[in-house]
């Protein structure tokens, strides 16, 4: 692969063994790699240095992969972002409440298809980046409870006028971007019920030789 020294990678995941893997992988294709071992001491990282490209694992400790995500997107558009897992069979397409731009599934697709992806999403940075100015992000909503009806609801922030509000919601575990408009300004906020306790990755070696189960 040519020119990609010039490229940093930052590789986010809680096991060493699929970190090291990933970066061996990325640093043979010649990229610059870093790592995190979750959302935290990513974002710690971002502080000083923003790499090309992220790759992040979904079903982390402390910061789950859904959150980080999230938070990327709202705070660093311009990064492309790759989500991997393999809690879903697909990976030709990100699933559905996964604030991504590519998604790769463990154990399902050869490590050359990752490499391909990654280039595409540097050549295409620069369109990416300006899509994403153009959407607000949703925002990442832990579950908070139930009223005293029984009711389940969340807290939502507006993001521009930055007023809290309640919101009765019938399903918690919807896996999709939802909007509701702001009860104070009507801006539409976009936002994502927490549902990462709700998947379940298994334990894959992102690296092997493997197209199956």
């Amino acid at each position: 692969m040519s020119n990609t020294s010039k490229h940093r990678i930052l590789v986010v995941d809680d096991e060493p063994s699929v970190r090291g893997s990933l970066a061996g992988l990325l640093n043979d294709a010649g990229y610059d790699v870093t790592t995190a071992q979750h959302g935290f001491d990513a974002l710690l990282q971002l502080r000083s240095a923003t790499p090309d490209v992220i790759i992040s694992d979904l079903n982390m400790p402390q910061m789950s992969g859904f959150e980080f995500l999230s938070v990327v997107r709202r705070r660093f558009p311009e990064i492309p972002v790759v989500a991997v897992s393999g809690a879903y069979k697909s990976g030709d397409c990100v699933p559905g409440g996964v604030i991504a731009d590519a998604f790769f599934a463990k154990g399902q697709h050869h490590p050359d298809e990752l490499l391909r992806t990654v280039a595409e999403l540097i050549r295409t940075s620069v369109a990416r980046a300006m899509n994403h100015h153009r959407q607000s992000a949703p925002v990442w909503i832990p579950r908070n409870g139930k009223d005293s009806k029984g009711v389940p609801y969340i807290v939502l922030t507006c993001t521009e006028c930055l007023r809290s509000f309640p919101l009765s919601v019938l399903r918690e575990d919807v896996q999709e971007i939802q909007q509701t408009p702001c009860l104070f300004c009507t801006t539409p906020v976009r936002y994502i019920i927490d549902f990462s306790l709700s998947v379940s990755s298994p334990k894959h070696d992102i690296t092997a030789e493997t197209t199956g189960d």
